[in-house]
């Protein structure tokens, strides 16, 4: 077959976009061509992949996603293909991979009704009706069982066009059998003593992520605790703000914000604990990530992954409404606890030996090459 991708961006670093490239190239290795289109690619083109930067450019996203689809749609009665892969919600897409929430959901419920008078909301409601309207139809690839009931109260989406998805996490991220040599190093490279304790968040968005949340957590624990206590933060964010909120709040010497990177099974490893406060978040990836190499994690409930963090027992997850004093209390409690820590490492560990956290990219491509018809 030959089958189109779209995303609006692209970098390596991404949960997306990472979810995508697996994807592709599963599909690649079964003997399909892959065209790419997307008006940002950052980073290295795979072998055989077709990528086309689409040359739009507006002041405001939704007017350049408009321009986005007429371009695609126009190179693709040019050029057509077999199925049409969406990343992102738009119209005349086969399959639609679900890594954002809904929208709607969020427009009724988080925004003031003013909001939903402006451009910018019905563009938005208008992409997310496409793929989600009775008459559309797009399959849907699910990476959260906690949205697809709203996607069906808002649209009232037939169920059979769901299709719930297994995570995917990369076969990388689990725990090596030197792990104990990787950690030491990584320790010695981050000048880390043995008493030392990190706390790492991982993700791209530190806003949504709930970084502003931590840093509060690392300055609120008990004195001799947050002296042996660092942070680092890692993702492709602008840091500006959280860096002023550190120097506020007298944590310059103990926090680091990096950019995105390449070798975060090593931070995984070298680290005590990863804290992921977020105020919303579809799946997580990042918390099973943690779970697979052996890192507790301190999680809010309103991750679509965090259930894992409880059904594997591998750390502990903060219940909604969010408070930030029962965060600050959990965070102490857990670094103060070496003995349960360890415990949580070896449920993570169990539970990573047998619970499929790995087989998503197979499954997807599965939905995408069936032979019925997509449209």
């Amino acid at each position: 077959m030959r089958l189109a991708f779209v995303l609006y961006k692209y970098f390596p670093f991404g949960g997306l976009q990472r979810d995508f490239m697996r994807i592709a190239l599963e599909c690649q290795q079964r003997g399909h061509s892959i065209r790419v289109y997307t008006p940002i690619w950052e980073g290295e083109i795979p072998e055989g992949f077709e990528v086309v930067v689409v040359p739009v450019k507006a002041l405001f996203n939704h007017w350049r996603n408009k321009k986005l689809t007429a371009w695609i749609k126009a190179d693709l009665e040019r050029r057509p293909v077999d199925r049409v892969v969406g990343f992102n919600k738009m119209p005349g897409l086969d399959v639609y991979y679900a890594a954002d929430g809904c929208f709607e959901d969020k427009a009724q419920n988080l925004r003031n009704s003013i909001y939903r008078k402006w451009g910018r909301y019905k563009h938005f409601a208008d992409y997310e009706r496409a793929v989600f309207a009775p008459e559309s139809k797009t399959e849907v690839l699910m990476i959260s069982e906690v949205q697809q009931p709203l996607f069906i109260k808002h649209y009232q989406t037939p169920l059979e066009r769901f299709h719930l998805l297994p995570p995917g996490i990369a076969q990388d991220r689990r725990a090596p059998a030197n792990a104990a040599e990787i950690r030491a190093g990584f320790r010695r490279e981050f000048k880390l003593a043995d008493d030392d304790l990190l706390l790492v968040q991982i993700g791209s968005g530190f806003k949504t992520k709930g970084l502003d949340r931590s840093l509060k957590a690392l300055a609120a624990l008990p004195r001799e605790l947050k002296k042996r206590t660092r942070l680092i933060a890692i993702g492709q964010d602008d840091p500006t703000p959280f860096l002023l909120q550190v120097k506020a709040l007298g944590l310059s010497d103990q926090v680091q914000i990096l950019k995105g990177r390449s070798d975060i099974p090593r931070f995984l490893l070298g680290a005590d604990l990863l804290i992921h406060p977020a105020y919303n978040e579809n799946t997580g990836t990042v918390l099973l990530e943690a779970l697979v190499a052996g890192l507790p994690v301190l999680v809010t409930d309103v991750c679509g992954y965090a259930h894992y963090i409880s059904d594997a027992d591998a750390g502990r997850v903060l219940p909604s409404p969010f408070e930030q004093q029962r965060l600050n209390t959990m965070l102490a409690e857990m670094l103060a606890d070496d003995q349960q820590r360890a415990s949580w490492q070896r449920n993570g560990l169990a539970y990573a030996d047998h619970a499929d956290l790995y087989s998503m990219p197979q499954h997807a491509a599965d939905v995408i090459l069936a032979e019925r018809p997509c449209k």
